[in-house]
């Protein structure tokens, strides 16, 4: 049964509004490019070549707005001179701010935005002498190279587009002095031959014309320059020209091709200007990178593999089932002979279930150049709207990172990367004043550290000054002059996360408002992960993000507080120790352990000095953690051991606080609740040790007893 046009039409829509982001990126990097090289012909080529890709994937969509604009733009991009021409890149700037707004607007059903200043830019463009002249000139060699293609031929060029081949058109001119123009055509022809179907030949051999030139119409994906250094034989082709027809284009050849061949049934004569375009333009020097294997290729909704992954956690916990009840059979029945064979089944089992998790995390991996790419138009912009000289260089961009937590982290990234460029950087002159080059830097940087993915966003700039947020700090009333001056220089930095905090004089498009680094850090929390600052006055600033590789599958350490099971990422615990009530000491209201050369600040997560048991023993356990930069220690009741956890994140409804990040449901049925970690060292940061180990045992307590209530209700077992 096949889909309606309505349902074929929706699928192509969608296809179409993922990959012209795709295409809105490639039109702002080479726009950037143009920027730096003004009057450079091939990049001028290359963007004519993406708007005449984005004009008839929206043709092909129906988007007639979006696709008269674009041809517009195309048009004005195709005359001779407007390479030259200074605004063709602030022109293609604004070309692909409009069309991301105009498709933004589709595909939300709302109003499309004005294309009113957009137009007359382009106006301006064509209107100039040289390039009036260029359209007389292009329109006349256009007419002249035309060649009346067969309906056969449309429809080859169109499945070879549809195939991710690029359609050449090749015209080989045979020297006049050679002896033998009838062979030397045919060696011609074999030399195209070996570089891809050919779909056309011109003229028929039979005709008199047929020993001067030769034309192909030739699906290859080979650029310009190949094809025509294969047909440079000497004392046989005098001229070579190689003009592209029609570039690799999946979404518009198809929809090309089915309407062609309805109208073709119908028995419908279709004049070339309605069939296929085929319009000779000047030569790539940069085509795009070959598709040959593109049909190997399969577009999923992201959805559908968090559908897959969910199922893989579910397998996990039915694992952990199935080994918990093996455990109980081995005790029950210690000498049966069928123990071993299920334990080999359940070890085959859990072999084939880690690799089939392994993978499907493999799909959910992308490289954090999705995310890297879009930054360096966007420093572009902060820079110049603040005054500033500033190169992005960007680095790891091979990195792989889940694609959730990518796509959680652009907002945050952005706040960086724009704190950098108008809080970082100074002015030329102030940086000359230091001795430093006009031009600032910024970098983004990531990498794989253990388990984690570390993103960096560091500048060259001024620096941050400690005494100046202090200052600050005392001015907004968040913390007295005394307390400021015991704080740390890491303390101090803290301020920069706390809402309505902010060093900025006055209130600008770009920063002062105090809103930004606080979103940073709350969704961090969400994430599971941390960041820290390192600053040196006068020489620059990085920003650490320590991101998890995944938010759906971990290893955690389990453990006891009050009778309630909790766990941690087993990636953040650093080690295990034991200590007594008597070692315990107190610095400025807080709880420190001496733990051999270093003090370690202490976290009660319960009552645990008050336990009768503890009492009489004084024996604690510490878990040593990582936060950021930090270490800390964790006071529990008892441990557990280790467990795979499957995430199940937990709505608003039943959770309203940040201390808990998800839970997991073990194989024996019971709940345990996995601890955010940066949202508990926060919380006892700005609270007294003796109320801070009261307060959060309780806040877990009721959300624990919140959890199997709300489990409960579902069917679940608590």
């Amino acid at each position: 049964m096949t889909n309606s046009p309505d349902e074929r039409g929706a699928e192509l829509r969608d296809l179409f509004y993922e990959t012209s982001q795709e295409l809105l990126q490639a039109l702002n990097e080479e726009a950037l490019k143009l920027e730096k090289r003004p009057g450079d012909e091939e990049i001028v080529r290359v963007i004519r070549r993406t708007v005449h890709t984005l004009k008839g994937d929206s043709a092909a969509c129906g988007l007639r707005e979006l696709s008269e604009l674009a041809h517009e733009f195309e048009d004005a991009l195709s005359l001779e001179g407007t390479a030259t021409q200074a605004a063709v890149a602030e022109i293609a700037f604004a070309a692909a701010d409009v069309f991301a707004e105009m498709i933004a607007a589709y595909r939300g059903a709302t109003k499309l935005p004005s294309t009113r200043s957009l137009r007359k830019r382009i106006e301006e463009l064509t209107s100039a002498p040289a390039a009036k002249k260029s359209r007389r000139k292009k329109k006349t060699t256009a007419d002249k190279t035309a060649t009346d293609w067969t309906e056969h031929e449309k429809l080859a060029m169109s499945q070879a587009q549809a195939n991710g081949q690029d359609v050449f058109h090749v015209v080989v001119k045979i020297d006049p002095h050679c002896a033998m123009p009838i062979a030397g055509r045919q060696l011609v022809h074999n030399a195209i031959g070996g570089m891809g179907p050919i779909i056309a030949v011109r003229p028929d051999p039979k005709s008199p014309a047929a020993s001067k030139h030769v034309e192909f119409v030739l699906a290859s994906v080979q650029t310009v320059e190949q094809i025509a250094a294969k047909c440079r034989i000497p004392t046989i082709a005098e001229d070579i020209t190689v003009d592209l027809m029609l570039a690799a284009n999946p979404i518009s050849a198809k929809t090309e091709m089915e309407g062609t061949a309805a109208e073709a049934e119908a028995g419908k004569v279709i004049p070339p200007a309605e069939a296929i375009a085929v319009q000779p333009s000047t030569p790539l020097a940069e085509p795009a990178s070959p598709q040959a294997a593109l049909e190997n290729i399969l577009r999923v909704e992201a959805g559908r593999i968090d559908n897959v992954l969910n199922l893989v956690g579910e397998l996990i916990i039915g694992k952990s089932m199935l080994q918990q009840a093996l455990s109980e059979f081995s005790k029950r029945y210690p000498k049966e002979l069928l123990r071993g064979k299920f334990a080999d089944a359940i070890a085959f089992q859990a072999r084939v279930l880690n690799d089939l998790q392994r993978s499907v995390m493999k799909i959910r991996m992308v490289p954090v150049e999705q995310l890297f790419r879009r930054f360096p138009r966007m420093v572009r912009d902060v820079s110049r709207q603040c005054g500033r000289e500033v190169e992005l260089a960007l680095s790891g961009q091979e990195t792989d990172l889940d694609k959730g937590i990518l796509d959680a982290i652009a907002e945050p990234l952005t706040h960086l990367v724009r704190n950098a460029v108008s809080h970082g950087i100074e002015t030329a002159e102030q940086r000359r004043q230091a001795g430093k080059p006009a031009q600032g830097l910024v970098r983004l940087n990531a990498y794989h550290q253990g388990n984690q993915v570390v993103v960096e966003v560091s500048d060259d700039g001024r620096g941050i000054d400690a005494q100046k947020i202090r200052s600050k700090a005392i001015e907004l009333g968040m913390v007295t002059a005394e307390e400021a001056a015991r704080l740390t220089e890491a303390e101090t930095l803290d301020f920069i996360f706390r809402p309505g905090f902010s060093t900025a004089e006055q209130v600008t498009e770009v920063s002062g408002r105090g809103v930004g680094m606080d979103v940073v850090q709350s969704v961090l929390h969400r994430l599971k992960a941390t960041i820290s600052v390192d600053t040196r006055p006068g020489q620059g600033t990085t920003f650490r993000l320590k991101l998890p590789l995944t938010l759906a599958i971990i290893k955690a350490l389990l453990f006891w507080v009050e009778q309630r099971l909790y766990a941690i990422p087993l990636n953040a615990v650093v080690e295990i120790s034991r200590t007594s009530e008597s070692e315990v000491h107190q610095v400025d209201n807080y709880e420190v352990l001496q733990l051999r050369n270093q003090v370690l600040p202490l976290l009660r997560l319960g009552r645990s000095h008050l336990i009768e048991g503890d009492r009489k023993s004084g024996k604690l356990f510490v878990l040593v953690i990582t936060v950021g930069e930090r270490k800390y220690g964790l006071i529990v009741d008892a441990l557990d051991g280790e467990e795979e956890l499957v995430i199940k994140a937990l709505d608003d409804q039943t959770f309203s606080t940040d201390l808990v990040s998800g839970a997991s449901i073990l194989g024996d049925g019971r709940v345990v609740l996995i601890l955010n970690l940066p949202a508990v060292v926060e919380h006892f940061a700005r609270s007294r040790p003796q109320e801070a180990g009261t307060a959060s045992s309780g806040l877990l307590l009721s959300h624990t007893d919140r959890m199997r209530l709300a489990l409960s209700a579902t069917g679940g077992q608590a």
